[in-house]
């Protein structure tokens, strides 16, 4: 019996230990690799530009040069995961695992949002180091908020477009929409890219705060509501294959 469970056990970590290797294969597959050096390439520009720049750098401007890096970091895995999947050959093997969406694509999602965290980790550190003191830690936890939320609503676009380049194309209109209206709603808590780090000259710190905290579990919540629409796609496999 004790036999048994120990080779069930071993068996598990097998299966646990392949299907994370996958998964980084899937993460790192393809174009990642461009989507990674893009963003470091625009982080030490921008960073050098601003090492040899009389005006002083603040923590509001590391959110902003930190938040772009995050966005294209996040945007290929979740837009293109499932495309390539499909491309290799891999989606009747997933939907033939039970509870194949929360065994596959939830863990590997959450992989993916640990590996940006860690990665915005280091530029964050980068840029304490480099431009201006600045609370790395809270940084990069302000920072997933949009950041989760624009790759969740890619997962999501993704399960309904079931195309990599098509759903790469409608979010590439919906964060110019966001963009756009942020310059709008700036100071809002309806602002996608609301940046924590900078206080608007006519407002109170005490709601400004508040302001901050709703938009967070506004995004927060969509982060939920694009996750869950997405697995539930997931569920109709005949659309897939």
């Amino acid at each position: 019996m004790k036999g048994k469970q120990k080779l069930n056990i071993k068996n598990l970590i097998i299966i646990i230990k392949d299907e994370f290797r996958y998964s980084m294969k899937i993460i790192f597959g393809n174009k990642f690799i461009y989507f990674l050096l893009t963003a470091i390439i625009f982080f030490l520009i921008v960073t050098t530009i601003n090492l040899f720049s009389s005006s002083d750098f603040t923590e509001g401007g590391v959110y902003y040069l930190l938040l772009f890096p995050g966005i294209l970091l996040i945007f290929y895995p979740t837009a293109f995961g499932i495309q390539n999947d499909e491309d290799m050959r891999m989606l009747e093997n997933l939907f033939a695992i039970p509870n194949y969406r929360f065994k596959v694509w939830l863990p590997r999602l959450g992989m993916i949002y640990v590996l940006v965290s860690l990665l915005l980790a280091l530029l964050a550190g980068l840029s304490a180091f480099a431009l201006t003191p600045a609370p790395v830690f809270e940084m990069v936890y302000q920072l997933m908020f949009p950041i989760f939320f624009l790759g969740s609503l890619a997962f999501a676009v993704s399960t309904a477009v079931r195309n990599g380049n098509g759903t790469a194309v409608i979010m590439v209109i919906i964060g110019l929409i966001f963009w756009v209206s942020g310059g709008i709603l700036e100071g809002s808590k309806w602002n996608i890219f609301l940046n924590p780090f900078s206080l608007p000259r006519d407002m109170n710190e005490t709601i400004w705060e508040s302001v901050i905290t709703t938009n967070r579990l506004y995004l927060f919540s969509a982060t939920i509501l694009s996750l869950l629409y997405g697995l539930l796609n997931l569920q109709k496999r005949e659309k897939f294959i």
